[in-house]
């Protein structure tokens, strides 16, 4: 079973991808893991994508296929990958289509995480982290004891800059103009499944696992 992944920030996209992964022993291609990798291990590509973090300028699509690529190559994504991240834009879907024949591969499916706009600028917008340990509070669903102190090891409780309501509304723009048309893409070509994620786990989980079972 070979999947892409779509969803708005926010959407509850990250434990989806733990979750798939864990329960259907698919190998995890996130293009974030595979950035650190290869800039890590100094790799051809990890330098040149470098030289454009260094120098304050975004790294072009090509690095970033070529990345996607020499990792679709490795042994063991022949026992099934979730693609989580990657493509982002319809030219990244086009590369994709033509590389994956090449690699002698093909999509089972697009999951396409459904939450209403308003319901992620919630989440997201509300969420709180501690600085020192990292543990999440929401404003509504899990406060801590006391205000702006951490539960776990009393650090300081703050909001992030990327969940800032500006920031949220700008990262949801970016991904309406950028990633959602990906959906009509794959629509068209009979692979999109949606996934209703605007309830609790327990439900989420349940639709996932019925999509799955239809999934060759």
């Amino acid at each position: 079973m070979n999947l892409i992944l779509l969803g708005a920030p926010g959407s509850g996209k990250g434990t989806m991808a733990e979750t798939i992964v864990k329960d259907y022993h698919l190998v995890h291609i996130a293009t974030g893991d595979i950035f650190r990798y290869n800039i890590k291990n100094q790799t051809v590509l990890g330098l040149e994508a470098k030289r454009y973090i260094d120098a304050g300028q975004l790294v072009p699509d090509s690095v970033t296929i070529n990345m996607v690529a020499d990792r679709l190559q490795q042994d063991d994504v022949k026992q099934g990958f979730l693609l989580d991240g990657f493509p982002r834009t319809l030219e990244q879907a086009e590369a994709l289509a033509k590389m994956l024949p090449e690699l002698g591969l093909s999509l089972s499916a697009v999951l396409a995480i459904d939450v209403p706009e308003e319901q992620i600028v919630e989440r997201l917008s509300g969420r709180r982290v501690c600085v020192d340990c990292g543990t999440s509070y929401h404003v509504q669903s899990k406060k801590p004891q006391s205000d702006g102190i951490c539960d776990s090891c009393q650090g300081e409780v703050v909001q992030r800059a990327d969940d800032e309501l500006k920031t949220v509304r700008e990262r949801l723009a970016t991904y309406h103009k950028q990633t959602e048309p990906l959906i009509a893409y794959y629509t068209q070509r009979g692979l999109v499944q949606h996934l209703d994620n605007s309830g609790d786990y327990a439900s989420s989980y349940s639709k996932l696992a019925a999509i799955l079972r239809n999934i060759k």
